[in-house]
């Protein structure tokens, strides 16, 4: 697969938590570092998403916001 996006996390899928038509999929890239993607769920079921599974969160945006307290 090519990509022009330059953010590409390799992980494994740890939870994917389902709504009426969205679902929430966190990918842990590194011990401790989750990533969390909201997407269909159409999506989740194409990709076969499921805990343990090997998943890549791409990462692709002109706008990032940093805080601190």
């Amino acid at each position: 697969m090519k990509l022009s996006a330059r953010n590409i996390l390799p992980g494994k899928v740890v939870a994917v938590t389902r709504g009426v038509t969205t679902s929430h999929v966190k990918i842990e890239i590194a011990t401790g570092y989750v990533v969390t993607a909201s997407i269909t769920n159409e999506a989740v079921d194409a990709l076969g998403l499921a805990i343990g599974k090997p998943a890549t969160a791409i990462i692709k945006s002109s706008d990032v916001i940093v805080g601190v307290d």
